[in-house]
């Protein structure tokens, strides 16, 4: 064994001096991230969350989805995204990408990737993220979660699966099943299932999910429940409509400022126009199939088609704002009367029409992040971002509470 040389004092002298000035600057760094305050982040967009290479097989992206992470004023506000995407020559192993934002979305990077660990078919299409505000069996509040679609290359089965993260989505662990079904083609006949959603309701994490295995109908949507995260109630309504044409399809859901929920979903089979943006009100959000569906119709008269998303922000007045986008309109739709008809309007945003655009509201209730993967017949289909402001009163700023710390800041 060879015998260490040693360094001179003046060689450690200068070693330490630029370990010493590295430490510097990444503490530097790490404070000016941790002190970035999301509740300041003003209107832009559209930015680039990604834009695939031109081998990627079109429609390369699509479907993206968003989650804010640490909600309360003391912490560092990071977002998540993610997104369908579609790898060059039809890659029969496609991974779900997570990326980054420490500046309100303005700019991103990639965080993780989360691969198929069970099914061996990929992770392919509809992902969703999620933070858990409590705990469930093994995982703590705080744990990230991601609901999507596992399907083979041949498209000939799809699986709803649930992926965990409690380092904030650095890595990921194969939860549980949620469901099974046929062929990914959204053709009446065939029996596959769709577009998962996750919230939690009365110490229960739902799953909400189009469903078309049942054989009285095309198209349904339905929930199951949890209360561990491995195990899954049975199968319950949410809407399923009589004609076996008809396909109510992709849920979200939120609850309002009077206790209640809404529903949205897209409705082949509405009167208004081939998948009308429908929505229902109930108090119970597992019980919307004894619920009336009525048609998002804005005062100047214009239908929103396809692939609805619904938030909703205490922002713009006592019973707050719910606001919807849809699939046909850049647009997003607003009712400051709790979903009353009659009460929406159009307010204007920068971000291009996507399919199945999502909304995140972000700390400054004012504002709602809105992302999109492109459209479903796209050549030249990137991920990008946009925030809105919601405000209609000059109001000035308001005083927004912290609904972890009780606290107060300025919005």
């Amino acid at each position: 064994m060879e015998t260490p040389q040693r360094s001179d004092p003046d060689t450690i002298t200068a070693r330490l001096s630029s370990l010493l000035t590295l430490s510097l600057g990444a503490l530097s760094l790490l404070r000016s991230v941790q002190a970035f305050d999301a509740s300041t982040v003003d209107v832009f967009g559209p930015v680039t969350i990604f834009d695939p290479p031109e081998n990627y097989t079109v429609p390369r992206t699509l479907y993206a989805r968003t989650l804010l992470l640490n909600q309360d004023c003391e912490t560092n506000n990071v977002l998540l995204a993610t997104w369908e995407n579609y790898l060059p020559n039809n890659d029969s192993h496609p991974y779900t990408p997570i990326y980054q934002s420490y500046d309100g979305g303005k700019s991103w990077s990639e965080r993780s990737r989360v691969y198929d660990q069970v099914n061996g078919w990929g992770l392919r299409y509809q992902p969703f993220l999620y933070e858990l505000s409590q705990s469930f069996g093994h995982y703590s509040a705080g744990t990230v979660l991601l609901a999507v679609n596992s399907i083979p290359d041949d498209l000939s089965e799809t699986q709803i699966d649930l992926y965990a993260s409690k380092d904030k989505g650095h890595t990921w662990k194969f939860v549980s099943h949620i469901a099974h079904g046929g062929e990914a083609l959204p053709d009446n006949g065939l029996t596959p299932v769709w577009e998962p959603f996750l919230m939690e309701y009365n110490n229960s994490l739902v799953c909400y999910y189009s469903d078309q295995r049942d054989p009285a109908h095309g198209q349904k949507l339905v929930h199951q429940v949890t209360t561990d995260l491995v195990h899954w109630g049975s199968i319950v309504n949410d809407v399923a409509y009589s004609n076996y044409t008809f396909r109510p399809g992709m849920t979200t859901v939120v609850q309002l400022a009077n206790g209640s929920y809404i529903m949205t979903y897209e409705f082949y089979g509405a009167v208004e126009a081939d998948f009308a943006v429908y929505y229902r009100i109930n108090d119970n959000p597992l019980d919307f199939n004894n619920s009336p569906g009525q048609a998002l119709i804005s005062i100047d008269g214009t239908v929103p088609v396809s692939s609805p998303y619904v938030v909703w922000t205490p922002s713009g007045g006592p019973l707050g704002t719910i606001a919807v986008s849809c699939g046909t309109y850049s647009e997003i739709f607003l009712n400051h009367a709790s979903g009353a008809p009659g009460a929406w309007i159009k307010a204007e945003t920068q971000e291009p029409i996507s399919y199945t655009r999502s909304l995140r509201v972000l700390p400054n209730e004012n504002r709602i992040l809105i992302a999109g993967g492109g459209v479903l017949s796209g050549t030249n289909n990137s991920v990008t971002a946009s925030v809105v402001d919601i405000s209609y009163s000059p109001a000035g700023p308001k005083l927004a509470q912290c609904s972890k710390k009780g606290k107060q800041y300025q919005a």
